[in-house]
C-alpha cells in the first residue's frame, strides 16, 4: 500500500502526494510488471499517518512500514523485500516513529 494523501499545500503535516508518493507508487506498479513479479498488487492508500515521514508504504501481510523517495529506493524495496525477503533496514520506519 502506498500512501497518496493529499493535504492543502502548506499544511504542517505534508503530505505523501506532495513529497512524489504518486509518481513513485505509478513506478512501482511498473516495475513490478517488468520485473514478473507475480501475485504482488500495488494498491494506492489513504492517509497512513505517517505524514512527517512520507512517502511511506506498507508491505502486506508482513506489516513492513519503508519510506521511500527516489526510483531507486522503490526498486530496492521490490528486489531485497518483496523478490529476496529481505527487509531493507535503511528505508525502514520504526514502530516507534
Amino acid at each position: 500500500f502506498c500512501c497518496t494523501n493529499n493535504r492543502p499545500k502548506g499544511h504542517p503535516r505534508s503530505s505523501c502526494a506532495e513529497r512524489g508518493s504518486i509518481e513513485l507508487r505509478d513506478y512501482m506498479k511498473a516495475r513490478v510488471i517488468e520485473m514478473g513479479l507475480s501475485g504482488i498488487r500495488i494498491n494506492a492508500a489513504g492517509c497512513l499517518n505517517r505524514c512527517e515521514l512520507g512517502p511511506t508504504v506498507v508491505v502486506y501481510p508482513d506489516g513492513i512500514w519503508y519510506h521511500m523517495e527516489t526510483r531507486k529506493d522503490v526498486d530496492e524495496i521490490l528486489e531485497l523485500h518483496l523478490r529476496g525477503g529481505t527487509t531493507v533496514q535503511r528505508l525502514l520506519l520504526k514502530a516507534d516513529a
